[in-house]
């Protein structure tokens, strides 16, 4: 039998007043798989994963986790490790203090929740920092307990909504480093971002959202290609060689689009541009004219939301 997906939203609605927040949204996440929403701030993935995680009452649609509907109870929401963009912690209190705290909250006790204490704040890099009080810890520090926080009940899901906003660039990459690790053990996760890096970094696969609505999906290479982005490939030559020439040489081959001279070499087009490029260099230097430099420039998340929305993703 088949894993059961580690979550399955369909047909997510939302309204507040005359604002529809979310409409129609639905996505599925296997396990193991990061699956991110990707959209600028104000175009519901907040709403859609309060929703999902049982937070925020649906006007329409399912949500299931793990095989589980999360109407079902307290019990089906074990299954989730959430954590918010607003960082939920007690200011007053340790980094230990809250991760027991929050850990009672899950039904750990005595030995087992020490054991497992231990083990978060080493995971978020964060033991040597456990008898502080929270207030005084950095921005990037109290979102990484608070990650710890959602994982001391050891999940099957994992939503991280907006985990890196407002922290210091080695903060964000210590959080990122985070999630790929527990991702490559085998937990699923659904990220939110507004930050097309993190989402081409992260996630197997990536809804784009705007206005509420689930406009696009897939892998990163699906969504480029599916709005018809092309790699662009520069290659230079030695000083004197007759670019034309080389473009010509480069047009008919197999998987090229298009091929002309530009300033400072020639640009090739191509839709996979990884498998192309081996075989324009051979043929560059079998005619004779070594490649003496290489750019390459792939189609990213940021065109395909231009693409799909007139604007950019930050608007």
């Amino acid at each position: 039998m088949p894993d059961l997906p580690a979550c399955e939203a369909e047909s997510l609605r939302k309204a507040f007043g005359d604002l529809v927040a979310v409409d129609g949204v639905g996505f599925r996440i296997d396990p193991g798989e990061v699956y991110g929403l990707l959209g600028p701030n104000g175009a519901g993935k907040s709403t859609t994963i309060s929703m999902v995680c049982g937070l925020l009452h649906r006007d329409a649609g399912t949500v299931f986790v793990c095989g589980e509907d999360i109407d079902a109870g307290v019990g089906v929401r074990r299954h989730i490790g959430y954590v918010p963009q607003e960082v939920a912690l007690y200011p007053d209190l340790s980094g230990r203090e809250n991760l027991e705290f929050w850990g009672r909250m899950y039904g750990l006790s005595g030995a087992g929740l020490r054991r497992k204490v231990d083990a978060m704040l080493e995971t978020v890099g964060l033991a040597d920092r456990a008898q502080d009080v929270v207030k005084e810890y950095s921005g990037g520090m109290q979102r990484r307990l608070n990650i710890a926080a959602g994982l001391l009940h050891d999940p099957d899901l994992l939503v991280l909504d907006e985990p890196t906003v407002g922290v210091d660039p080695q903060s964000r990459h210590s959080i990122l480093e985070h999630v790929e690790t527990l991702n490559a053990a085998g937990m699923a996760v659904l990220y939110t971002t507004h930050y097309m890096e993190e989402a081409e970094r992260l996630c197997d696969r990536v809804g784009i959202m705007d206005e509420g609505r689930l406009i696009a999906e897939g892998t990163r290479r699906e969504l480029v290609e599916s709005t018809g982005g092309e790699d662009r490939i520069l290659l230079t030559f030695d000083s004197g060689t007759d670019l034309a020439a080389m473009a010509a040489c480069a047009a008919p081959l197999p998987g090229v689009t298009g091929a002309g001279e530009v300033e400072g070499g020639v640009q090739v087009l191509s839709p996979d541009a990884r498998h192309l490029l081996p075989v324009l260099v051979e043929t560059f230097v079998t005619a004779g004219h070594p490649v003496a430099g290489v750019e390459v420039t792939e189609p990213n998340l940021e065109t395909v939301f231009l693409h799909l929305t007139g604007k950019a993703l930050r608007d």
